[in-house]
């Protein structure tokens, strides 16, 4: 086959850690469910000893994760949030790390009810403001951490201008890509160094499974990542694995279509009367729109918009059908949640407000069904206010 760096997008998702399978020529990447691998004499194996170090299908996602991001290796674990932590088990006690402020709720909560016990330090900043980046970087910083956009105030980073001033002084930028995909973002070749992604979400698109990754664009990444993955063992199975290959293959077709629906909503929302303001990057108010327009080829499914009240959320959630309300995102289907009472209600009243998250908040993942129903579930779910 033509060499995977010439190859287009859509192809590498159904190609590259895809080939069929050598021994009986099966066109899907068989689940290998081995816990061990009988070896031929001591010290002679293929390439296999134990499941927690190495597995065949995980083996073919990590390939194939790290082609669409462009990376040097990825290293896939059992969540998202495994894979933030692995990040952070590379850092030593005494070492900085800057995270954009109103990122992912749960991850504030590792970093500051679990990480920080073991002497990592962690500073909060408005990631969309490169200055504001540099003037928290000191001496022991190693790490920045930016989501963009973010969760779930859809806030544009600069990653070109970041990696910049990171790389300046000797820091490293890791950016999440979770609400893009390696479809419509690549921080890599933006001057990330790593990347992370809930594959939970749209790398795998069908609410059927939890994972992470991190992809690495640096040798010594690609090792420490590998023995945190033998000697923690919060790794994928290779189960998981197999249903995120199976959901990478449409990845290019869904997010074609969760972008055309999600720029349909949103100028649904912006003009709705009962709507206050909506997040999107998409719409021209966006205050990072044109950043938007140059560091993404599209806008992706993540919408959220205001009630003006838990109250007037509620009625309108209560009311929906199409729209699912739950956690998560992502997903073939409309996914809807109230960020204040779901995702960011570990950050406590107090931390909500102080990154402007309000209680009238509601997030939204468009999903590829008809548009035109979307919108419909959302006219009779907004008339219940």
């Amino acid at each position: 086959m033509t060499d995977k760096k010439e190859l287009g997008f859509a192809t590498k998702t159904i190609h590259v850690g895809q080939e069929p399978d050598p021994s009986t020529g099966a066109v899907t990447v068989p689940i290998f469910a081995t816990s061990t691998y009988v070896q031929e004499e001591i010290g002679k194996h293929k390439g296999y000893e134990y499941a927690r170090v190495s597995n065949p299908t995980r083996t073919r996602l990590e390939r194939n994760l790290a082609a669409l991001e462009g990376g040097r290796s990825s290293h896939v674990f059992a969540s998202g949030m495994a894979a933030i932590n692995a990040m952070c088990t590379m850092l030593k006690a005494g070492d900085h790390l800057i995270c954009s402020h109103n990122v992912y709720g749960g991850v504030p909560r590792l970093f500051n009810q679990i990480l920080a016990h073991y002497g990592l330090e962690f500073s909060y900043v408005d990631t969309s403001n490169v200055g504001a980046v540099e003037r928290a970087i000191k001496r022991n910083t190693k790490i920045a951490y930016v989501e963009t956009p973010t969760n779930p105030l859809m806030s544009v980073s600069d990653i070109a201008a970041i990696a910049r001033v990171c790389h300046r002084r000797g820091v490293e930028l890791a950016v999440d890509n979770t609400f893009m995909s390696p479809y419509f973002q690549q921080p890599i070749a933006l001057g990330a160094d790593m990347v992370l992604h809930s594959t939970t979400k749209f790398l795998n698109g069908h609410s059927d499974g939890l994972g992470g990754v991190v992809v690495v664009t640096k040798p010594e990444h690609a090792e420490k990542l590998a023995f945190i993955q033998k000697s923690a063992g919060a790794i994928l199975s290779p189960f998981e694995c197999w249903l995120v290959l199976r959901g990478v293959k449409t990845l290019a077709v869904r997010m074609e279509q969760h972008d055309h629906n999600g720029r349909t909503v949103a100028a649904y929302l912006n003009q709705h009367k009962r709507v206050e303001s909506v997040y999107y990057p998409g719409l021209a108010a966006h205050p990072q729109h044109e950043l938007a327009k140059r560091q993404m080829s599209g806008f992706g499914a993540m919408i959220t918009f205001e009630t003006g009240s838990q109250k007037n959320a509620n009625k309108m959630l209560r009311k929906l059908r199409v729209c699912s309300l739950g956690e998560s995102l992502g997903g073939v289907e409309t996914l809807i949640s109230h960020p204040a009472t779901m995702t960011h209600a570990a950050l406590g009243e107090k931390g909500r407000k102080s990154i402007g998250i309000t209680d009238g908040m509601v997030r939204i993942s468009v999903g590829i069904e008809n548009v035109e129903d979307i919108v419909q579930d959302l006219e009779q779910g907004l008339a219940a206010i």
